[in-house]
């Protein structure tokens, strides 16, 4: 297909953490076009917001039409509003042709440093943005004042967002980020109930900006290539921590991620050549060597193995050579079963997918030449395994 086309509507961060900078990092990583509609001009930096300046909503909507005319649009992402006003004027324009594409709204209210995005007008605003979607992405304090509820208990969360969807005619991914607890749960809730439920474990860093806009744009981006929901959602959550892993510690607050360190991690609809494993005789001298040619040592095993990463993002590894082969080359795919299907069906030997211990899950082949490859999916555990080495730079 041609490279997905992504309208963002939201405002612009002058700290390049969340808002319009963080979509367009986003959407230009996974491989979109971002096209923006500014809704309003902030001045903040990782310490919070210290001013506001909303635009006029007839240039806002001219921004959408005006892109949309020309370029084209596959899907759009709604962040920041910046008034009721505003939100009137993009459900105006969405409404009058010309996007019958995916709408993800991601009802942004507070910044992550506190400040208040919406008035109480504007969030009663977003009902009507809400009902032209095909999901809207709230964290459960706003999911609460979505719901017209000071707050949710736990126990409250999953009727409140079955209520919200059969309102609203669209399901509703509740953000569990500001529950309590060591692991992660994000729900995609519908009309009827729980339609699909993640949940990973969480990462401790107060570089969290952006984390809403970020996962909204990722799947919007992810519908605009033809995605299923739940693929997209899945897509963008892996896209949402890497880039939390790699967060590069700018300012004294909250920091940004490292959207710009997201670098062939996400697996797209073809194959991705991004880790080669070679033979070792002697691992303290290729150790040596490899670091000298200015890899990053990311782990290192029992003098039988170690994995390198460049700033690039592919990784290689060296093994100890014992017989069992020799070089090899990984290609990570999106939908590894649908990968080794496709092959056999024209003729090709490919073993099982096997899940490894590692936190990866394989399939096995080679190609015409004898030359070794593996099919895999590893996400997060390719670059970041729990057994990385802590002194690697991050």
């Amino acid at each position: 297909m041609t490279m997905p086309r992504v309208l963002i509507v939201a405002g612009s961060d002058s700290g390049g953490g969340a808002g319009i900078q963080a979509d367009i990092k986003t959407v230009t990583m996974l491989g979109g076009h971002a096209m923006t509609a500014i809704t309003a001009v902030t001045a903040q930096n990782t310490l919070g917001v210290e001013a506001v300046v909303a635009l006029s909503p007839a240039i806002v909507r001219q921004q959408m039409a005006c892109v949309t005319a020309d370029i084209g649009v596959d899907a759009v992402k709604i962040g920041m509003l910046g008034g009721a006003a505003i939100a009137a004027a993009v459900a105006d324009e969405l409404g009058g042709g010309g996007y019958d594409v995916p709408i993800v709204l991601d009802p942004v209210m507070v910044a992550t440093s506190g400040a208040v995005l919406a008035d109480a007008a504007t969030i009663g605003a977003f009902d009507r943005l809400a009902r032209v979607s095909v999901l809207v992405t709230p964290n459960l304090p706003e999911l609460a004042v979505l719901c017209g509820r000071e707050r949710l208990s736990d126990d409250d969360v999953e009727t409140a967002a079955r209520d919200y969807a059969a309102t609203i005619g669209a399901p509703v991914l509740v953000k569990g980020g500001h529950a309590d607890g060591d692991t992660v749960v994000d729900r995609l809730i519908g009309h009827e109930g729980v339609m699909a439920t993640w949940a990973d474990p969480r990462i401790v860093t107060r570089h969290s900006h952006g984390t809403g806009c970020t996962l909204a744009s990722a799947i919007a981006d992810g519908l605009a290539r033809g995605l299923v929901l739940t693929d997209a959602i899945a897509r963008g959550r892996s896209f949402v921590r890497l880039a939390l892993l790699e967060a590069p510690g700018l300012g004294a607050g909250h920091g940004p991620m490292g959207h710009a360190r997201v670098r062939l991690d996400v697996p797209t609809a073809r194959p991705t050549p991004n880790q080669v494993t070679l033979p070792a005789r002697d691992h303290r001298a290729s150790l040596a060597f490899y670091r000298l040619l200015g890899l990053d040592l990311i782990v290192d095993s029992d003098e039988r193995y170690a994995r390198f990463e460049s700033d690039g993002g592919t990784t290689l590894s060296i093994e100890a050579a014992d017989g069992s082969g020799g070089t090899r080359v990984y290609l990570e795919v999106a939908d590894l079963d649908g990968a080794v299907a496709r092959l056999r069906s024209a003729g090709m030997v490919v073993g099982d997918p096997v899940p490894r211990r590692w936190g990866w899950r394989e399939a096995r082949l080679s190609d015409p030449a004898g030359n070794p490859l593996c099919l895999y999916t590893a996400g997060e555990s390719r670059r970041f395994p729990p057994w990385r080495l802590s002194s690697c730079p991050v």
